[in-house]
């Protein structure tokens, strides 16, 4: 029977939990996640969990942090003072934005403080610093 190998395009049904057991995205209801293995398309943990893998297996993957999205990093707040916001600008804590990055493209960030002086942005990505849990069943390869 034909593995999972780099290169190959595979099809997979998966949910994603937290440590504290809370399911924060999962393909049940929708077609399979289609990736090329080895392409840099998903997280370097989960492409790792499915090499290998036969169509019909399913198995159950921690990744840690710094295989997933990696660790969280102070240097990513950043504090917007008042005076730079637009004026017509409405968030609240948890709103997520999108600021322009140094080479022009969108960075998504959310709002985690507002204060008399400004709002503290988080850039890091919601799942940094999170070792994730996949439960992982190949569908299909190819």
């Amino acid at each position: 029977m034909t593995t999972a190998a780099s290169g190959d395009t595979v099809h997979v049904h998966y949910t994603g939990k937290l440590d504290d057991g809370s399911v924060f995205d999962a393909s049940e209801g929708r077609d399979p996640l289609a990736f090329t293995l080895g392409g840099g398309q998903v997280i370097p943990g989960f492409d790792q969990a499915v090499d290998g893998m036969r169509v019909g297996e399913s198995k159950t993957v921690r990744i840690p942090a710094d295989e997933a999205y990696g660790t969280r990093r102070d240097e990513l707040l950043i504090e917007v003072p008042t005076e730079q916001l637009p004026d017509d600008l409405e968030v609240e804590v948890g709103a997520r934005l999108h600021m322009r990055g140094p080479d022009g493209g969108a960075v998504p960030v959310t709002v985690v403080a507002m204060h008399d002086e400004g709002i503290t942005l988080d850039a890091n990505h919601p799942l940094a610093g999170e070792a994730l849990t996949f439960e992982l069943q190949l569908v299909a390869i190819g």
